[in-house]
């Protein structure tokens, strides 16, 4: 089941003065499926968090389509089975976490037995009952959004959408989103979100789309886009030097030395075998040898940098 349907969405800003026109979406398509994770990925500026504002109807397009769960993106009863947070959420700083949540679900129109069961579940979800009782301006950014998650999931939505939900936190509170959002998909949600975070949307995500020039550029499942060949191998070695090893005519590129342990990267693997020769001929001590892989950070840089 097709839940997000975008076809041919625009959206322009007035410049200063209203005397000039910048067109910020130039016809955006875009399908998501029920069940999978989708990362929208771009520039700072290339428009984000304007096609999320766009689907939630927080803002309207000036042409195009957005359909959730195949109605209007403007029906109440699709946005009963959303839940968002967006990048730098406002909340009521005189509210507790607990309080909050429950405005939330009196929004809902939930009974003050199934607010309470609902704010319990996700507090502990997001790892913060025992911050629940305390006031929302003592809380640090990071805590902010684990209470931001919190809300987004009270209604147990079916869509959630995040706006870079990663920032502000920690590695451990990364970590711990992640795998929040990998506990959704398998509960059968759907999840799209925007990043900047690459790592984080490789790991968790099940297709991605570049976002570029007001458009989705590349577009498609990881498995597809990124190539399962090793591109190159980095060798980390102690004993004898670069330069003493490069006597034995391989190519290959020193990228850090400390002590006597060196790491080099070769790109053929005729050179990875001589450099293995000659590190174990010169009496060296081998401690690793990596394949490196197309990751999402090199798609990712192919696909924005600009042309020389």
């Amino acid at each position: 089941m097709t839940v997000l349907a975008i076809e041919g969405l625009r959206k322009s800003y007035k410049g200063h003065l209203s005397i000039t026109t910048r067109e910020v979406i130039r016809g955006l398509d875009l399908t998501i499926e029920r069940g999978e994770v989708f990362g929208l990925l771009g520039q700072n500026g290339a428009g984000k968090t304007t096609t999320i504002k766009m689907i939630l109807s927080l803002i309207f397009p000036d042409a195009g389509t957005i359909r959730i769960f195949g109605e209007p993106n403007s029906s109440v009863t699709v946005r009963a089975r959303v839940g968002f947070l967006p990048e730098n959420p406002y909340f009521y700083e005189y509210l507790t976490g607990v309080e909050f949540l429950d405005f939330y679900g009196r929004l809902f129109g939930y009974g003050r037995a199934e607010r309470e069961r609902r704010a319990a579940r996700v507090l502990a979800l997001v790892g913060m009952t025992e911050r629940a009782a305390m006031p929302l301006r003592k809380y640090s950014k990071g805590m902010l959004q684990r209470i931001g998650m919190a809300q987004a999931l009270i209604n147990d939505p079916e869509f959630v959408i995040l706006d870079e939900p990663m920032s502000g936190l920690d590695p451990i509170g990364r970590r711990e989103f992640r795998d929040i959002i990998l506990d959704l998909k398998a509960r059968g949600s759907t999840v799209f979100f925007s990043s900047h975070i690459l790592s984080d949307a490789e790991a968790i995500c099940d297709r991605v789309g570049i976002l570029k020039d007001g458009r989705i550029g590349t577009c498609g499942r990881l498995a597809d886009l990124l190539t399962s060949s090793v591109k190159s191998w980095e060798v980390t070695f102690a004993g004898p030097t670069f330069a003493s090893l490069q006597l034995n005519g391989f190519s290959g590129s020193l990228l850090s030395a400390r002590g006597d342990e060196s790491l080099v990267r070769v790109d053929v693997e005729a050179d990875l075998a001589r450099l293995l020769d000659a590190v174990r001929a010169r009496a060296g001590r081998l401690i690793a040898v990596a394949g490196r892989r197309d990751t999402l950070e090199d798609l990712y840089l192919r696909e924005v940098a600009p042309a020389p």
